[in-house]
């Protein structure tokens, strides 16, 4: 990932943070044809290993894991996109005074490098499922757990699905949120930001206030 270091987030606990927050992460991996990519939720084991451990659970059916089962040292590649937002050159205060401003995107981003193993176990999966799932439901209204599903539906589901652990080796992060620009056009896209409808916008136009020193 292209990375100038005002851009760069190292902090452990902002990392985990992020991927907390944002769950659903691309699962890549090298294959015979080419790299291999699939959307997966998963849970983090923050007090694992020196990083964090990632788990999660794959369809059976999907071809992916048999490829991370016949490359057992093979490193898969997760990213986990946090919040993002189109900034548009009207919000600068550069542009009324020089012109010389372009768009730009702002995002926050976290890639994960580690070892990936498939696990079978049964009560591994059950686990996974239950902590998946309690995660997700947890403050809901009307929440549902696992144990509301008869018990033999939910065995007959635990045999369609495989499991997937990675040692996470390396952990980057990249919050491009407007540091590179002047107070005044920082202040600009924070505002601007607050007047946009896409549910990303406040995320982002706090991201670029904190970040921006703006706070």
């Amino acid at each position: 990932m292209y990375q100038p270091p005002h851009f760069n987030e190292t902090r452990l606990e902002v990392l985990h943070a992020l991927i907390r927050a944002h769950p659903l992460g691309l699962l890549i991996s090298n294959g015979v044809d080419g790299p291999v990519a699939d959307p997966i939720p998963f849970l983090l084991d923050a007090e694992t290993d020196t990083h964090g451990k990632l788990r999660a659970h794959l369809a059976k059916a999907n071809p992916h894991w048999r490829l991370i089962s016949d490359n057992p040292s093979a490193r898969v590649l997760v990213v986990f996109q946090g919040s993002d937002a189109y900034v548009t050159p009207s919000w600068y205060e550069t542009k009324r005074e020089t012109g010389k401003v372009v768009p730009t995107w702002n995002y926050a981003t976290v890639q994960v490098r580690g070892t990936a193993k498939i696990v079978a176990d049964n009560a591994w999966l059950a686990r996974q499922i239950n902590d998946l799932t309690g995660k997700q439901e947890d403050g809901r209204e009307h929440s549902w757990a696992v144990t509301d599903a008869p018990p033999e539906f939910i065995q007959a589901q635990i045999k369609g699905i495989i499991g997937l652990e990675i040692t996470i080796e390396d952990i980057t992060g990249k919050w491009k949120v407007s540091q590179n620009r002047p107070v005044a056009d920082r202040e600009g896209v924070a505002s601007g930001l607050d007047r946009e409808t896409s549910p990303h916008s406040p995320d982002m136009a706090a991201l670029v206030r904190r970040y921006g020193g703006l706070d």
